[in-house]
This record gives C-alpha cells, sequence and structure tokens, in this order.
C-alpha cells in the first residue's frame, strides 16, 4: 500500500499495490503494521456495507458525536463515488476545509477519515457497493451531520443529487451540536 497525504490534516489516500500473475491479482487493503507505521488506526471494530442502486445517490455528511468520534476506512467495490471529507476539529489548521476524492473498483483506492470528519459520498454509477471499516460501534442518537450543500462548506458536487434520504435533507446548519 501506498498512503499519501491529503490537503487535510490527518487524511490518507491509499492506493493499492496488486501483485498480479496468470490466476488474477492480489493485493493487501488492511495490514496493522503498515497502518501503525503511517499513525492510523489499527483497530476497527465494525466492518460495514452499502449499496446505493442509482447514479446520484448522496449518503451523508455524518459523524458521531465525541466520545463516539470514529476513524473510517473507506473502498469501493463496485461501480464508483465522489467521497468528501470536511474537518470540522475546531483546533486543527484544516478546519472547515473539505477536500473530493474519486473512488471506484477500478481504481482500487481507499481513503481514510480520521475522527472529527464529517464524510459524505455521491455516486457516480448505478449498483455502487461500498465497503466502510469503523474504529468505534455505532451509538443510536449519537449521529451528528450536516446538509451536503451547507454554505459552511462550500462543496461542489460533480453531478446532480437524484436520490438523498430525508435526514439528510434536514440537518441544520453548520456548526452541528
Amino acid at each position: 500500500m501506498r498512503f499519501k497525504d491529503t490537503s487535510l490534516r490527518d487524511a490518507k489516500f491509499i492506493e493499492l499495490e496488486p501483485f498480479g500473475d496468470p490466476r488474477g491479482a492480489f493485493a493487501r487493503t488492511f495490514c496493522e503494521k503498515e497502518f501503525a507505521a503511517n499513525g492510523l488506526e489499527t483497530q476497527y471494530v465494525q466492518h460495514s456495507f452499502s449499496v446505493s442502486r442509482s447514479k446520484g445517490t448522496l449518503r451523508g455528511m455524518h459523524m458521531q458525536r465525541a466520545p463516539y468520534l470514529e476513524e473510517k476506512l473507506v473502498r469501493v467495490t463496485r461501480g464508483a463515488i465522489y467521497d468528501v471529507i470536511v474537518d470540522v476539529r475546531p483546533e486543527s489548521p484544516t478546519y472547515l476545509k473539505h477536500e473530493g476524492f474519486e473512488l471506484s473498483a477500478e481504481c482500487r483506492c481507499q481513503l481514510y477519515v480520521p475522527k472529527g470528519f464529517l464524510h459524505g459520498f455521491l455516486t457516480l454509477q448505478d449498483d455502487t457497493e461500498v465497503l466502510y471499516l469503523i474504529s468505534e460501534f455505532y451509538q443510536p442518537g449519537q449521529d451528528r451531520g450536516a446538509r451536503y450543500d451547507d454554505p459552511a462548506f462550500g462543496i461542489h458536487w460533480p453531478g446532480d443529487i437524484a436520490v438523498i434520504a430525508d435526514k439528510d435533507l434536514n440537518w441544520p446548519p453548520f456548526p452541528i451540536g
């Protein structure tokens, strides 16, 4: 794996290094030793999966409230997404900054989302599947979010929003409680 810094403090873009032979390919998507050497979380308590049937499905912007903040490792296994993270850690030099990444089954890349970041994505293809390793258990009632179009962030999404949950349309303006 190749760990690349992003413009946001502590977030990483991870490129897999597949080994190919006549059978196909093999690559590690997680290695405790390599993650630790790069200062990243190595303990994940949940592995989640989402399927979005339609191109233009927006999921986000989500996080959990402290003390249940979570790190996420996000990877697309089918289709493609435009994945966006926003640093909402007030003490961070990249506070309120965001960055977007195209992740797809073809690129075989991953995004490491640190604690204290909002996270969301827009599907770029029908029938997109996303896997997440998550460092904290889901805590009902502790989820927080912000609207995908909140002017505090100025996110430019690369396509029309065709499907979005009512919950994601009704988040209050930033700052979130």
